[in-house]
């Protein structure tokens, strides 16, 4: 493949696979806005966040298999067109149970995204090349945390929240037409799976009996809820606790978000070289959960607030190393059903993530040691997992 290619490729794919950190993110700084303007409690706001993650994981269990069956650009079109749809329902909600109606709709669409990023590169790629690859898309898809909320931020200086949303449609709009043009068929009918349901459910049972896809998925879905917890109680914790105004908690999200880029880069160049990929999962986890035990620390001990950024920072980074690797270790094995490991790896993700924040939602009210705590345990969790060893 050439660089040129290779460099078109990254971007359509990094661009199709942040539409759900995009599509949660941007909204993140108007969240008490919303509240205040749908006339609505936090509670149910945060609902609209957990019903979006829920609609994701949903959507890639379906997509996925489709994928497999139909070859990937066909479910891609549908997916993107649904974005666009819900999006602009969005904007128009009249009150919170028509945004929950509209962000359910826009999930199911950008699960399709989500989900065959992810299979089209295996389609394309193997072995370190995979692992690779998957770091280049983490610069291009970790520059939704940092764009999106200061975009986010910025917009609430100028218009309400329902801007945000027809932002997401504009966007949705130009991807479904560069997909139109630009990025053709990656799984040929000859490889493709038989449309039977049967052979599905097979599929699903083989995956979830595979060990050496189960630890490497599940680690990658519980640190996606460790940084979960942060994306959904960050701007309570950071707007109302620490009184920082919307456009500065968006320069605080985007600064956590160039962590993502940056440290996904680092895993690119050590890969293969430095490191193998499990290594580098296992240092990576165990650098979260001792960014996790000091996040908790600085909530519970009132410590200053650039301590608590510094150690958020350390969280949310090394997701770029960990995704990366979990991904390509997950997908290796699973050439031939590509888009059911992908979906099942996203329906965890983005499960757990969903409880994660169901779980902070449950107190009553999401302070910092609340999140902490929430961000170690899965951190912990996931290094865990990591360790396990079957019997």
């Amino acid at each position: 493949m050439s660089p040129g290619r290779r460099a078109r490729l990254a971007l359509a794919l990094g661009s199709l696979s942040a539409f759900g950190a995009l599509t949660i993110d941007m909204y993140l700084p108007a969240m008490p806005g919303m509240a205040h303007e749908l006339q609505t409690s936090m509670p149910l706001v945060q609902l609209t966040l957990t019903v979006f993650v829920i609609g994701l994981a949903i959507g890639q269990v379906i997509v996925g298999p489709l994928s497999d069956m139909w070859g990937r650009r066909r479910p891609l079109l549908i997916g993107m067109a649904l974005y666009v749809a819900g999006s602009l329902w969005c904007a128009m909600a009249p009150d919170v149970g028509w945004l929950v109606g509209g962000r359910i709709l826009q999930s199911l669409g950008a699960a399709a995204a989500t989900v065959l990023a992810r299979a089209i590169v295996r389609d394309l790629f193997d072995g370190t090349a995979m692992t690779r690859f998957f770091s280049t898309l983490m610069l291009v898809n970790g520059v939704a945390p940092i764009v999106a909320p200061v975009i986010g931020g910025q917009l609430l200086t100028v218009a309400t929240w329902r801007a945000m949303f027809v932002v997401l449609a504009a966007l949705g709009a130009a991807l479904l037409l560069a997909v139109v043009f630009t990025l053709p068929e990656s799984l040929p009918a000859g490889r493709r799976q038989p449309a039977r349901l049967t052979g599905t459910l097979r599929t699903f049972r083989a995956l979830a009996t595979d060990w050496h896809y189960l630890r490497y998925v599940l680690a990658a879905a519980l640190m996606f809820a460790a940084v979960f917890a942060y994306i959904s109680g960050s701007s309570f914790v950071l707007q109302d606790g620490y009184r920082l105004t919307p456009q500065q908690f968006s320069l605080v999200f985007g600064a956590n978000g160039l962590g993502i880029v940056l440290f996904g880069q680092a895993n690119s160049l050590l890969v293969g070289r430095a490191a193998d990929e499990h290594t580098l999962l296992r240092i990576s986890l165990t650098v979260a959960t001792l960014g996790g035990l000091g996040v908790l620390a600085c909530a519970a001990l009132r410590l200053p607030l650039p301590m608590l950024l510094t150690c958020l920072f350390t969280v949310v980074s090394m997701l770029g190393i960990v995704f990366a690797n979990a991904t390509s270790l997950a997908l290796t094995r699973h050439g031939s059903a590509a888009g059911a490991a992908s979906s099942l790896q996203g329906l965890l993700q983005f499960l757990v993530g969903g409880a994660a924040s169901s779980a902070m939602s449950l107190t009553g009210h999401v302070n910092a040691v609340v999140m902490g705590a929430t961000m170690f345990l899965c951190a912990a969790a996931a290094l865990a997992v990591l360790s396990a060893r079957r019997r």
